[in-house]
């Protein structure tokens, strides 16, 4: 199993950046592929990015982030990131991170497909 808790959420101007950080508890945090997606009140949760298990092998993009976001990892220090730059009011949600036993390097857009959930962490953007 795997604990999994978000932070670096808060409030930014349009254009501006965060980055996003999930700590992961347990050994085994490099065998799980992981992936990032968001909730805005109203709407369904949604994928932003995945990240496969072997150090960053893989990763995949919601298009509406691709070439602002990058999803990373640091296995040292259990914790996968969400670089986010060119913050746009539509990036306002509660961010989620997620993961996966998996040892391949498929990355998944269904969050059906991922067993363990961080509680979330707020992002806003406003304009």
């Amino acid at each position: 199993q795997v604990h999994l808790v978000e932070s670096g959420g808060g409030l930014v101007q349009v254009g501006g950046s965060l980055r996003l950080s999930c700590a992961a508890s347990g050994r085994t945090f490099s065998s799980y592929g992981m992936g990032w997606f968001r909730q805005a009140p109203g709407k369904e949760r949604g994928f932003v990015a995945a990240i496969s298990w072997n150090g960053g092998g893989n990763t995949e993009y919601a298009d509406s982030v691709k070439g602002r976001f990058t999803i990373s990892r640091d296995n040292a220090k259990n914790t996968v990131y969400l670089q986010m730059n060119s913050l746009k009011p539509e990036d306002t949600a509660a961010y989620y991170c997620a993961g996966v036993y998996r040892r391949t390097s498929y990355t998944s857009r269904d969050h059906h497909e991922y067993d363990y959930w961080g509680q979330g962490t707020q992002v806003t953007v406003s304009s």
